[in-house]
């Protein structure tokens, strides 16, 4: 019989404390490679949870922009002109810029994106901002993202117990109008949207006649690329015309090869896979020292080599689906303790999960494949 699957059990349960050793080192490098790779999806979904959610199909920023917290303003007449293409429907000048938000329980102040456009415009598909976007036509009134992190108070909480919300923005008086749910992300810890006059309030340095972003959307039927095409021939190469999925790529791209984050993540999750190639490697090594005498043993009755290698390989895949169960459980835990803790959108996924068990796999076979090296040196004249 090839497959000894009883073999590799019982030499692996044997010494049970040395297994349990092995299942907590291999469940540690589980979730050492789910929270590094969980943090680092969750920057990308929460960098681009906005661009996602955008009522739009072509999409305007200056050259000059790196990211959604780097925004370089452009003349607004560029978004009017546009209109004249063929295929336009409609369009949205949208301003962006950070605020100090006074935590009106604390009074302590905290940066936050604001989010501007004119009040009558359908921006975005999110929950809540249709039904509080006429707040925004009066003066002062801002909408607050209930899912930005709790530092900004109980917005949220007093909102729905019927209170007047009033806090300052950069030293102007603001009443919250509505909430809405957007979520904080590595560049933002919270978002309020407003209208564009009252941007010019809170931040009287802007002005009207420049704008962060534009807005495109299209009648039914038209074809975005031809659409995209002769808008990028019509204006000047001081804008840049994206669809509505690039504009997400070209947030991500900045958080993936632009910072030290993407970078760090992928490292951490290295990290874990070495370290737990190390775990198994050692305890198979030690499990295969042990039983040298009866590896020699079944070499001198007949076994080849190939049926001892088998074994070590199967105790290597015990180990991983063994490590990998009680690791892709506590990582859910984790994710659901800091999502609480942090508003980031981390979560299990199927594709992430496979991804660890297959570099699960991976890593207890490597480990198996550097053991084997003992297996083959047993020599049946060792018992003797």
């Amino acid at each position: 019989m090839i497959f000894a699957i009883p073999l590799a059990w019982l030499q692996l349960s044997r010494e049970r404390m040395r297994l349990l050793v092995a299942l907590a080192g291999i469940s540690f490098a589980v979730i050492l490679m789910m929270i590094q790779l969980g943090f680092r999806d969750a920057l990308f979904d929460a960098s681009t949870t906005m661009h996602i959610n955008l009522n739009t199909d072509i999409v305007l920023i200056s050259p000059q922009s790196t990211s959604l917290i780097a925004m370089k303003n452009f003349a607004r007449r560029r978004l009017y002109q546009t209109l004249a293409m063929p295929g336009v429907e409609s369009i949205t000048p949208m301003s962006l810029g950070f605020g100090n938000w006074i935590n009106p329980e604390t009074r302590k102040p905290r940066q936050l994106l604001i989010i501007a456009y004119p009040p009558d415009a359908d921006v975005f598909s999110l929950p809540g901002i249709k039904e509080y976007q006429n707040r925004m036509k009066e003066e002062n009134v801002v909408l607050f993202d209930e899912a930005s992190r709790p530092e900004f108070g109980p917005i949220a909480e007093w909102f729905r117990e019927g209170r007047t919300v009033s806090t300052e923005v950069s030293d102007r008086k603001v009443t919250v109008g509505g909430i809405f749910r957007l979520g904080a992300s590595f560049g933002a810890d919270g978002n309020i949207i407003t209208s564009d006059l009252n941007l010019m309030r809170i931040l009287p340095e802007r002005s009207l006649s420049l704008i962060d972003v534009g807005l495109i959307k299209l009648k039914p039927g038209t074809d975005v690329s031809q659409t995209l095409q002769a808008i990028r021939k019509a204006l000047p190469g001081d804008v840049n015309v994206l669809t509505k999925s690039s504009f997400a790529d070209f947030e991500r791209f900045y958080w993936q090869s632009s910072t030290a984050i993407g970078f760090i993540f992928s490292l951490g999750s290295a990290m874990g896979f070495i370290v737990g190639i190390v775990i198994v490697y050692q305890i198979l090594y030690t499990d295969v020292s042990d039983h040298l005498a009866e590896y020699a043993t079944l070499k001198a009755m007949g076994y080849r080599s190939y049926f001892l290698i088998s074994v070590v390989l199967q105790e290597s895949l015990i180990l991983a689906a063994l490590g990998y169960l009680p690791g892709f459980f506590l990582s859910i835990g984790l994710y659901r303790l800091t999502k609480n803790a942090t508003s980031l959108p981390i979560g299990m996924t199927v594709d992430r999960g496979i991804t660890v068990f297959i570099l699960t796999v991976i890593m207890c076979v490597v480990s198996g494949a550097i053991a084997m090296r003992k297996v083959q040196a047993a020599d049946p004249a060792d018992i003797f």
